[in-house]
């Protein structure tokens, strides 16, 4: 399982440039919004938090599709049906190694982009904190997408289409859990302990669900 983690970690920073180009599209999404609502500071810092949340999913969808693709090119996703450590498990793994890859340089640069959105320390340290946890669920809930688009020639769009409906959860409560750290009457706890409840539910449910769907594109 470690191999296979490092293996996909590779991967995953090589194909198609993999964490650059995922920070560079979250850095556009995010850049292009000034310009768009124009230079009141104060709106630019209101919106802040839901905006570096919006960009970072976005960018987080980048690249689910080829979660399974190589396998799928080379022969060896037969050979992972096949084998005798739980399919679950690998997919897991996999996951975790693409994650790493995609997702956790989002949260890594999330304070810089925090700070061009003209937030305050607070907002930048709970949209990173609320990032970190909530990422993950978007990785797992790809997977599924991912399994299902596996076969198809165009699945990328179709994975997008997929995924996105059942990530909104995720953002509103991360969205949430932000401005509730940045407006002293509101609780922060509920809407975090929330997110996180999303992340290990999915973390659950999407290995054995994109595992399911990788047997059924296999049969």
């Amino acid at each position: 399982m470690t191999a296979l983690f490092f293996r996909d970690l590779k991967l995953s920073i090589r194909a198609g440039g993999g964490a650059l180009i995922g920070v560079l599209f979250f850095l556009t999404v995010v850049a292009v919004i000034p310009f768009g609502v124009g230079p009141d500071l104060n709106l630019l810092s209101r919106i802040g938090p839901a905006i570096v949340w919006i960009g970072a999913l976005l960018a987080a969808l980048l690249g689910l599709d080829r979660l399974f693709q190589a396998e799928r090119d080379d022969g060896s996703l037969d050979l992972m049906l096949m084998q005798e450590t739980p399919l679950v498990l690998t997919v897991l793994v996999k996951c975790s190694a693409h994650w790493t890859a995609t997702s956790l340089p989002l949260v890594i640069a999330s304070p810089f982009l925090g700070l061009f959105m003209n937030m305050d320390e607070v907002a930048i340290g709970a949209t990173m904190l609320t990032l970190l946890a909530g990422s993950p669920a978007i990785t797992f809930i790809g997977a599924v997408g991912a399994a299902v688009a596996v076969a198809l020639p165009r699945g990328g769009l179709l994975v997008s289409i997929l995924v996105l409906p059942l990530t909104i959860p995720v953002l509103i409560f991360g969205v949430s859990a932000t401005y509730a750290a940045v407006e002293d009457p509101a609780p922060f706890l509920p809407p975090f302990l929330i997110l996180i409840a999303l992340t290990m539910f999915f973390a659950v449910i999407g290995p054995a669900a994109a595992a399911l769907a990788l047997r059924n594109t296999s049969d």
